[in-house]
């Protein structure tokens, strides 16, 4: 990823070089430290001129302004500051992110009214500007140069950009505030969700030929730096544990398949787990069910929640949270070639449950009928919350700015839709029933991995029912929100990190302390 912006906290002032924001409230009005800033009033001579009032997100600059040894003045609506929430205090973020441009020193004066005294505001919008602040380009090996030649220097030999000659350096910010220490000890939990996101959003980017089932598995690996205890079972594991129905997917590929186990440990010993399951499949062709080239190439993102899951885990531990969460991921790769799964095919899952796979492009609830189940019979867990980029037809059902929630518990589902509003990765509830659990019953095997033409979201989340038993469960489809989603204020990035923020928020609102 691009070096990120250092972020530091420090007592009002008006700085003396480089690039300096500001806030205004709505009607335009700035602070004392703001004006400050400003002795000369170029910037709030141009706010009539730009029809500026502080509407939020709103701006406007000033260039070299008279009075001051600063490169620029810029001026960014807070709107009405009493009725920000959270959320708006990482976009104003990640507007100054985006006005960055190629400053090097930055001073972000927060001057306004209203403001809570904890930090959390302060420490939002850092946020804020470092989720804005992510692009992937690992890859790339040519920087174009202000005079049109290229630069070349800095790829090895298998094409990955090493060291990129002339770069730009990442900008020094620091925000000036009303108590900095305040400010920079609530910004250490954000930083922490915020590096998780990072995390997920730059595994779901990476090419399948650099990020297959192993790779994956090391990538995991690290999180043992934070505390976070990691195993990784091989495929040897997975058969003497009977997970035919994983381990059918991934029989296709000479790239093994893997369970990694996260386990963070910050509550009571004798509290039971709180359990996050994800679907990593790292790259899916389909099977020999294949899909059409077209659109194809992204289906290296169909690993997002495992990806999601690698992330939570990240923040979880980063912080230091106050519970006991196990994160189990299935990895695998759903290729072609003379050994793969055929249609027709029947497997027996972990749970001991015969599956008949009518498609094998259907192949996500099979890795997850396994990874439920193993979590489920080994953790014991509190509740088990499981995400994948499941199903195309969730996207029919919602578009791309909620995740489908289904659920077999209203308490989970309500606290996912609450937190989901919060954070502003929005779920919306869809329906299961017996009505659509019997249109997966088979007449070979004890069920199919497909039913009829409608209801293919919910069809899929009637499957993955049958293997959580009565532990409170809920299933998170983020195909429409995981990869090339919408980009936001906070996220310019094809892959979005969907799902750490939401479950952290989840976590810290209900299941901590």
């Amino acid at each position: 990823m691009t070096p990120r912006p250092s972020i530091s906290f420090a007592k009002f002032a008006a700085p003396k070089k480089g690039s300096v924001f500001l806030f205004a409230a709505d009607g335009g009005g700035l602070g004392e430290a703001a004006k400050a800033c400003d002795p000369a009033g170029a910037l709030t001579r141009a706010f009539p001129v730009a029809d500026f009032s502080g509407k939020f997100v709103s701006s406007v600059e000033v260039l070299a302004p008279e009075g001051t040894s600063v490169d620029r003045l810029v001026a960014i609506g807070a709107g009405n500051v009493s009725n920000l929430d959270d959320n708006a205090w990482l976009k104003l973020g990640g507007v100054v992110a985006s006005s960055l441009r190629k400053a090097t020193e930055v001073a972000i004066v927060l001057d306004l009214p209203d403001l809570q005294p904890d930090g959390r505001q302060a420490a939002g919008l850092a946020a804020g500007i470092l989720l804005r602040s992510y692009s992937f380009d690992k890859y790339k090996t040519r920087k174009d140069k202000e005079d049109g030649q290229t630069d070349t220097k800095g790829a090895d030999a298998k094409g990955a950009a090493t060291k990129k000659a002339g770069a730009a350096k990442p900008a020094k910010i620091t925000i000036h505030c009303a108590d900095p220490a305040a400010a920079k000890k609530a910004f250490a939990g954000e930083e922490a969700v915020v590096d998780g996101v990072l995390l997920a959003r730059e595994l779901v980017n990476e090419p399948a030929n650099a990020l297959g089932p192993v790779e994956f598995a090391e990538r995991v690996k690290a999180l043992e730096q934070l505390g976070v205890e990691v195993e990784i079972l091989a495929e040897k594991e997975m058969k003497k544990l009977g997970m035919g129905s994983l381990l059918g997917v991934a029989q296709g590929s000479p790239r093994g398949a893997r369970i990694a186990v996260m386990r963070w440990n910050g509550g009571k010993a004798k509290d039971a787990p709180l359990a996050f399951i994800g679907k990593g499949v790292t790259f899916d062709t389909g099977g020999n069910s294949m899909k059409p080239a077209s659109g194809m190439e992204d289906m290296k993102g169909d690993m997002g929640g495992a990806a999601a899951v690698t992330g939570l885990m990240h923040a979880l531990a980063a912080r230091k949270a106050k519970a006991n969460v196990v994160g189990v991921i299935g990895l695998v790769e759903n290729a072609v070639d003379g050994h793969a799964q055929r249609p027709g095919d029947i497997v027996t899952s972990m749970s001991g449950q015969t599956i008949e796979v009518l498609n094998t492009d259907a192949e996500g609830r099979l890795v997850l009928a396994d990874a439920l189940w193993y979590a489920n019979d080994r953790f014991k867990p509190k509740f088990m919350i499981n995400l994948a980029t499941l199903t195309g037809a969730i996207m029919v059902a919602l578009g791309q700015h909620y995740a489908g929630l289904f659920s077999n518990n209203d308490e989970l589902a309500g606290r996912l839709f609450g937190a989901g509003q919060a954070s502003q990765e929005r779920v919306w509830r869809m329906p299961l029933g017996p009505e659509y659990d019997k249109l997966i019953d088979s007449k070979n095997a004890d069920m199919k991995n497909i039913g009829g033409r409608y209801g293919g979201a919910i069809i899929a989340a009637q499957f993955l029912q049958r293997f959580v038993k009565d532990t409170p469960w809920a299933h998170l489809d983020i195909a429409g929100t995981a990869m090339g989603a919408p980009s936001s204020e906070i996220n310019q990035s094809w892959g979005s990190g969907f799902g750490v923020r939401l479950l952290d928020r989840l976590v810290r609102d209900h299941y901590e302390g």
